[in-house]
């Protein structure tokens, strides 16, 4: 049920869609938090664009990849 809303899901199912908002908080407590590295040379996004902080920073963001500027 890909891209589907908790409400339209709860249709779907025939049931209150607190009872999915629920059923989909408890699920996503019980999974394990994702291995962070301790340093981060590069990171991806996809489909982003925005910048960090203030625009006079010395970080940029495109859709693909955020670099400091100076960490190369």
């Amino acid at each position: 049920m890909d891209g589907s809303g908790f409400r339209r899901t709860g249709r779907q199912l025939g049931i209150h869609h607190q009872s999915v908002a629920n059923w989909a908080k408890e699920q996503a407590e019980q999974i394990p938090e994702a291995p962070v590295p301790a340093k981060v040379k590069a990171a991806e996004f996809d489909e982003i664009f925005t910048y960090i902080g203030d625009k006079k920073t010395e970080s940029i963001s495109s859709p693909w990849l955020i670099v400091k500027r100076d960490a190369f």
